[in-house]
């Protein structure tokens, strides 16, 4: 089976004109936009993969491409939610998205919070991956650069992890979104979450290899494999990597849920 998010981006496309009567009418409160798109939309589990990040959806969207779901990205609903990963783990930011993506859309969410572990640097970037580089708007390539300058001087191997946190929120079917007196859907007043882990061990090359991937890709080489990641078909990596580990460990909940009807 072939991942679904194309589908349901077509199909939300289709619906343009419907969605913009609805936010016309209150165009703070998406949750009536959110209502009319999912209710037309074949009855499957619809979960929204809580990221904005365009790799992180391709990936995640061909590891879940066997299941019976609608992926849904917060841009097809038109979600722009800025989520402060203010947790001191992986799954303490994994759940904060998670739950924050779930509450305003009133789906099931899934969020990932992922970093790079740098043993020569006392596990560093670790959950600051993503903010390492001091630049104002720094790229993937300024963050690897900054990266390897903290690395100069320090003997080799630079032996590293990539770990990956992966947090489902969902209401259960009798705690889900409710309908008020004017027929709006209301978040959900509880919501359930699980976590899976996944780890890529590796080192650090102080050489950029390949034109895959994103982030550090390019510069984490793979324990056995002798390439980096961005050296990697997407199929390859999606075997191999943290993140890929991270969503076959959480995939049994997600197929009991989707059995379940929720």
């Amino acid at each position: 089976m072939t991942p679904r998010i194309g589908g349901v981006v077509l199909f939300l496309t289709s619906c343009h004109s419907e969605v913009n009567s609805a936010s016309q009418k209150d165009p703070h409160n998406l949750l009536p936009q959110i209502a009319l798109l999912l209710k037309l939309i074949p009855a499957m589990l619809n979960l929204l993969l809580a990221t904005t990040n365009r790799g992180k959806i391709e990936e995640i969207s061909a590891l879940l491409g066997d299941l019976a779901v609608n992926l849904v990205s917060p841009a097809d609903l038109g979600l722009d939610i800025q989520v402060e990963e203010s947790g001191e783990t992986y799954a303490e930011n994994a759940s904060l998205k998670a739950k924050a993506f779930a509450a305003a859309s009133v789906l099931p969410a899934l969020a990932d919070d992922s970093g790079l572990e740098v043993d020569a640097l006392g596990g560093a970037p670790g959950l600051h991956s993503a903010r390492f580089s001091p630049l104002p708007g720094a790229t993937d390539a300024d963050r690897r650069a900054h990266l390897l300058r903290a690395l100069a001087g320090k003997p080799q191997p630079w032996t590293a992890q990539f770990r990956s946190t992966i947090c489902l929120a969902y209401a259960a079917p009798k705690e889900g979104a409710t309908k008020g007196v004017s027929g709006v859907l209301r978040p959900p007043k509880k919501l359930h979450t699980f976590f899976a882990e996944g780890i890529c061990h590796g080192q650090i090359s102080p050489d950029e290899r390949g034109q895959g991937g994103f982030g550090y890709d390019r510069i984490f080489i793979i324990e056995g494999e002798g390439r980096s990641m961005a050296e990697l078909s997407l199929a390859e990596k999606n075997r191999l990597s943290h993140r890929a580990k991270a969503v076959a460990n959480i995939k049994e909940v997600l197929t009991q849920i989707v059995g379940s009807g929720l």
